[in-house]
């Protein structure tokens, strides 16, 4: 049955232009989520930061978004997917104009927080209202369009970031979405519609609280682990995790009108896309993560050039959503997954072999070109599955699952890619220093192994080692990505028999959704 903002083919009158917007708001948060990456390098030199923080700051803004989506998304289910919209993009200039102008490490990693709180009002509503304005074939190409040009702007961001770097100080990067999300409020105000299959039902505001803190708590822990002397702590957080994981559990089983229903989460075509897209996503953020610092910090290329080798990935991925969307009509989700799968894994394993001290830049652009494609392939049904899974009026579920796809998957991979990468750094370093003919005080090895960034004011001060210092700490950066990427392939590995032995091919997914329908439509009748 069609929505009363569609018409009868499928699709809401001025579907263009809401479409759009749409896609532009979601831009917004998809750009924010990335521009932070190509200034890492010019952030730990400013603050003089360690590894740890400069994950912090990479991770934030997912952390934020992740947190919140599951509770904002289903706010926005009970009082307004438009309102939800608005205050997003509301809330979006403050915190970027705070990361900006950040006086210290500290402000700049809660200003990316608070970024992502925003984004987790905006950004879930978008798939939501596409779920309930669009249907059948036109839905499906309206969320590969959403899907992969969304993924393609979180790929151009850091080019973007990378050409203002050149001209400005590092917190320019943080004010280019301050005119997008402007403009996307406008247009969100004039052109989408209101309270469309919204749901009446009461929200379960505790089971939010406990979503907010055991994935807020979990992205600390692991973010917390490889920092010395914070190994307590990280464990106390992750107990903290583990319980509200559990206490979570409880109370969506319990309750009468649960946050997230874990019935409907269960469906075999929906929990697997959750955790390929997961898997996928994270993996884009991840790679892009310690790519960019690989480019700067060992490539030695500028933050412009470092931009550039990201538009393979983002021509890949919307070049290829189209073909996804068709590859989903005509073979099932279950093929886009595992093809994307692959795609990926050959992307992290290019990385692993041949992303050396002297890697030339094809090299560097076919391990992003293998990234895009398996997104661009992947992200689609990873998407569009979730939403067929659910009835309409919880789409704010199936929308706020697929933004933790992103988010979470991103915070938690990148939190561990970073992670991994930095124990590794340190690892390496510490080796060097060993074997090194010159004695080195505690102090400057805590300094050299604190991060790369750290390693090159060092080398500032003695200037007589300058060159063996950075020439151990790009040593070292290698050997500790070596190990991220060696993580990324075991990921995709997961990923792929995730798929493999538990989504359903073509004919039985299609009979599986049917009777979801069929059961949703029994029990809101």
């Amino acid at each position: 049955m069609a929505t009363e903002a569609q018409t009868s083919e499928g699709m809401p009158a001025k579907a263009g232009i809401i479409l759009a917007t749409l896609i532009g708001v979601a831009t917004v948060a998809n750009i924010n989520l990335a521009v932070a990456n190509v200034a890492l390098p010019d952030i730990g030199r400013h603050f003089d930061a360690s590894q740890t923080a400069i994950n912090a700051v990479a991770v934030g803004f997912s952390l934020g978004l992740a947190a919140t989506v599951l509770w904002l998304g289903a706010l926005g289910d009970r009082y307004g997917r438009k309102t939800m919209l608005l205050l997003g993009m509301g809330l979006s200039v403050p915190a970027c104009l705070i990361a900006g102008y950040a006086p210290n490490i500290g402000i700049l990693i809660s200003a990316r927080v608070l970024g992502g709180v925003a984004a987790g009002m905006a950004f879930p509503t978008t798939l939501a209202l596409i779920t309930a304005l669009w249907a059948g074939a036109h839905r499906t190409k309206a969320i590969a369009l959403w899907s992969g040009i969304g993924g393609a702007m979180s790929a151009l961001g850091p080019l973007v970031a990378g050409a203002l770097l050149l001209h400005f100080w590092w917190g320019s990067v943080f004010l280019i979405t301050v005119p997008l999300a402007v403009i996307g409020f406008l247009a969100a105000l004039f052109y989408v519609p209101a309270h469309v299959n919204e749901d009446d039902s009461p929200i379960d505001n505790l089971g939010g609280i406990l979503s907010v803190v055991m994935v807020a708590a979990a992205v600390i822990a692991i973010t917390l682990a490889p920092e010395p002397g914070a190994g307590t702590a990280a464990l106390i957080v992750g107990l903290v995790s583990i319980a509200a994981v559990g206490a979570f559990v409880l109370r969506q089983r319990r309750t009468a009108f649960p946050l997230y229903d874990l019935k409907v989460a269960g469906r075999r075509t929906f929990w697997v896309a959750a955790v390929a897209g997961i898997l996928v996503f994270g993996a884009l953020v991840g790679a892009m993560f310690v790519g960019q610092q690989y480019l700067q910090n060992v490539l030695g290329y500028s933050t412009w050039t470092s931009g550039l080798c990201i538009i393979p990935t983002a021509v890949f991925m919307v070049a290829v959503a189209p073909l996804s969307a068709r590859l989903i009509q005509r073979r099932g989700s279950r093929v886009a997954l595992l093809a994307g799968f692959i795609s990926v894994g050959l992307g992290f394993l290019v990385m692993l072999l041949l992303w050396k001290s002297d890697t030339s830049f094809v090299v560097v652009a076919l391990a992003y070109s293998f990234l895009g494609i398996g997104v661009g392939l992947a992200g689609p049904p990873a998407s569009q599955s979730l939403t067929e899974s659910v009835p309409v009026p919880r789409a704010g579920m199936a929308s706020a699952t697929a933004d933790l796809q992103r988010d979470l998957g991103g915070a938690i991979l990148q939190a561990i890619l970073g992670a991994v990468l930095t124990a590794g750094y340190a690892k390496s370093f510490s080796k060097q220093i060993a074997d090194a003919p010159t004695s080195v005080t505690d102090s400057v090895t805590a300094q050299l192994t604190k991060s790369f960034s750290s390693a090159e004011n060092i080398a500032m001060q003695y200037p007589q080692y300058a060159d063996q210092i950075v020439a151990a700490a790009r040593q070292s950066f290698v050997d500790g990505q070596q190990a991220s990427f060696a993580v990324g392939i075991v990921s995709m590995l997961i990923g792929l028999a995730v798929v493999w032995f538990g989504y359903p091919k073509k004919n039985a997914e299609t009979e599986l959704v049917a009777g979801y329908h069929r059961s949703d439509e029994t029990v809101s009748a």
